[in-house]
């Protein structure tokens, strides 16, 4: 091949990588051509954020749909109060169930999919969806602690704090490690770097909370008003029906402990070791009940927060009620010790 064409190729290639990195954060090749060769990939941090929140379109999302819009609609479902867990631009079983509830309480057609009608009640909250954070030194000065799987090794520790600075920050984005880096080109996290990040910070919490209410089947903790409406909901995991059943009927809110201790009781629980012994584990976000415990008039049970994110709405527990930890502390501004909790099949 003669020198000018293999040249002429190079750059065909680099143009053709760039569109493709480009169309994965949801801008077209032809932005990404537009952007001078000479300026560092993170100097296009601004127009991407810039085309992920000025997009108007409203494609039907269903089961199986990924990319930018999804994560959209997650990050505005959020900010209403109708988590679906971790922000990560994948539409799975925990979305569908938020669009639907989303859809009951605003008087939308129920089909658990994004439609256009969804979408525009959805955007009527017009905030950035992404949005620039400024890494502190606080986000990174740690401690950070791998947490042991052995609940023995757990008891020896003084703290449960975050494993990494990335895990502290995505759950302060609700989202997941991988979205995170996935938004941030793979970027980590220091000390005074900028992060591109969902916005989903500043949403005013409902003001006519008056129960919750528990969907078994549908793993789903709605909270309701004095009519019976719902006026937030949050994906959740429960005890395995043949060995931590949760009971159907009616219970209350007892107390509420912020960043509680745990105390592992194997005579409590199904399934431990043997050779598993009592012990007292201390507080931390990694704490087998996370952030916050919303202790039920039913002895030894709760709706708390759990260390691994990813696993709410998909796994069952060993017993109570798991929610996110960013979900449990949502939770607590709205439900109060005497809040009636109704569990239904």
């Amino acid at each position: 091949m003669p020198v000018w064409s293999r040249r002429r190729a190079a750059t065909l290639i680099k143009v053709l990588a760039a569109g493709l990195v480009f169309t994965s954060l949801g801008l077209s090749s032809a932005a990404a051509v537009a952007r001078p060769a000479h300026k560092p990939a993170t100097q296009s941090a601004s127009p991407d954020i810039d085309a992920f929140n000025s997009a108007t379109d409203s494609p039907l999302l269903r089961s199986g749909s990924k990319g930018p819009a999804v994560a959209r609609a997650q990050i505005l479902l959020d900010r209403a109060w109708y988590s679906c867990g971790e922000i990560d631009g994948r539409f799975a079983a925990n979305m569908q169930r938020m669009v639907r509830a989303y859809q009951t309480a605003h008087g939308l057609k129920q089909t658990g999919t994004v439609t256009p009608e969804t979408w525009t009640s959805l955007r009527e909250d017009s905030a950035p969806l992404l949005m620039r954070y400024t890494v502190t030194a606080k986000d990174t000065a740690g401690p950070f602690v791998k947490t042991p799987a052995d609940m023995n090794e757990r008891a020896l520790l003084k703290a449960l704090p975050y494993e990494s600075a990335e895990e502290a920050m995505a759950e302060k984005f609700h989202t997941s490690i991988s979205y995170l880096k996935q938004l941030n080109g793979g970027k980590g996290v220091e000390a005074g770097s900028e992060l591109i990040v969902p916005n989903v910070g500043g949403s005013a919490a409902p003001a006519r909370a008056a129960l919750i209410q528990i969907d078994k089947s549908q793993h789903v903790l709605y909270v309701l008003d004095a009519a019976r409406r719902p006026v937030a909901a949050f994906p959740i995991s429960i005890g395995n029906e043949k060995n931590d059943p949760l009971p159907v009927g009616t219970m209350a809110i007892k107390n509420e402990v912020r960043n509680p201790g745990f105390t592992y009781d194997p005579v409590l629980l199904k399934n431990t070791p043997k050779d598993a012994r009592k012990v007292d584990v201390a507080p931390g976000p990694n704490n087998p009940v996370g952030t916050v415990w919303l202790g039920l008039t039913k002895p030894h049970w709760g709706i708390h927060g759990t260390p691994n994110p990813s696993s709410v709405g998909h796994s069952q527990t060993n017993g109570c009620i798991h929610m996110t930890n960013w979900d449990a502390e949502r939770l607590s501004t709205l439900a109060k010790a005497g809040f009636k909790v109704e569990v239904t099949p």
